[in-house]
């Protein structure tokens, strides 16, 4: 049952990375427990209470509704925990941070890396998604990604980003396929990115924990609405469903509001 779970998650055009969440979940349930019922699916919420934080624990039961809708007993599904929502955000890179970082990599010559967090910063790339792009849509701007329930985003590739990569992939002699590679000449991973994102942090002594794929995704955000005011279009380039996920990017981080105090509370 678990095979056909995984085919259909497929056919829902999830990513792999979810499929892979998913299936993990599944796995982590039946290790435990034998059958699905009632009993034992609320057994299993509160061990995932007791071991992960909140949006952990929702994105398992997420996992878990979805298999419980796919083997015909949605009536079982359970509710999410209640998240306590920062009025802040948290280890997002700063807008000097990332010009920074970027512009070491640069100078140390590790091109494709510094186009990596360039991209990512540029576009609003999930990390999956970053791993899609190819040569063929640089050269016309965009890349269409097929979401859920067949939906379709396009992730724009600025003009700017364009030309200078343009030139790089002339001087690299990368002609067509996947524009970001190993050493080897295949497609680099998402777990090989972070991993080594984290390196770099060390070495240019920038704080790690703001140094991660998703971080430069929350960076474009705030970037955009910086400039640009518009939450519905923002919404809309980062893929989200809901508005209401995208508004957490009004927020500040807590080093920005550290900053406005220091300069407003004088008394």
């Amino acid at each position: 049952m678990q095979i056909e779970f995984i085919t259909h998650l497929k056919e829902c055009n999830l990513s792999e990375n979810t499929i892979r969440s998913y299936a993990k979940t599944i796995q982590l349930y039946f290790e435990r427990y034998e059958a699905i019922n009632k009993k034992f699916l609320l057994c299993f919420k509160g061990e995932l209470v007791e071991r992960y934080k909140g949006k952990t624990v929702n994105l398992r039961l997420q996992a878990i509704n979805k298999y419980l809708e796919f083997i015909g007993k949605g009536r079982l599904k359970l509710k999410f925990v209640k998240l306590q929502q920062s009025n802040f955000l948290e280890n997002v890179i700063s807008d000097a941070d990332y010009r920074y970082f970027s512009r070491k990599l640069k100078e140390d010559n590790r091109l494709n890396w510094y186009f990596i967090v360039r991209y990512l910063c540029a576009t609003g790339a999930r990390i999956s998604e970053l791993l899609q792009i190819k040569v063929e849509d640089v050269n016309i701007g965009y890349l269409d990604i097929y979401g859920k329930g067949g939906k379709i985003r396009r992730l724009y590739i600025p003009k700017l980003l364009r030309n200078e990569t343009e030139k790089w992939i002339k001087q690299e002699n990368i002609n067509t396929g996947h524009l970001f590679r190993n050493r080897f000449g295949n497609p680099i991973t998402s777990r090989g990115i972070a991993h080594q994102l984290k390196k770099f942090a060390v070495e240019y002594k920038i704080n790690p924990r703001v140094v991660y794929p998703h971080s430069f995704r929350h960076r474009f955000a705030k970037n955009f609405l910086d400039k640009y005011n518009d939450l519905a279009l923002l919404a809309d380039l980062m893929g989200h469903e809901s508005i209401e996920t995208t508004r957490i990017y009004l927020r500040r981080t807590s080093n920005e509001q550290q900053a406005l105090i220091d300069k407003i509370v004088t008394w």
